[in-house]
């Protein structure tokens, strides 16, 4: 998978995922920030990401610091997922 096809599912998985029903792909900016100021989610919407990744992408979030640095942005994300699925496979 490509780099901004990962970049759409992992928008579509965060709006499913976490039943976020007012907001489209498209309106989540590649470069805004996952919690606080951006979407504005919580410690639990956290938790239940890092479950997501695990299911649909097989990898996990191995500490608070690397949680933080890997759900900063969509990019972020999007370049965490790739490179554990690199490391992997």
């Amino acid at each position: 998978m490509d780099r901004e096809a990962l970049k759409l599912k992992l928008k579509e998985l965060i709006i499913t995922g976490l039943r976020l029903q007012d907001i489209a792909p498209a309106g989540i900016a590649d470069d805004q920030p996952i919690f606080a100021e951006g979407l504005g989610l919580d410690s639990i919407d956290a938790l239940e990401l890092v479950v997501l990744l695990e299911e649909h992408f097989g990898i996990a979030v191995p500490d608070e610091a690397v949680g933080k640095q890997a759900f900063a942005s969509v990019n972020a994300l999007a370049d965490f997922v790739l490179a554990e699925q690199a490391r992997a496979g």
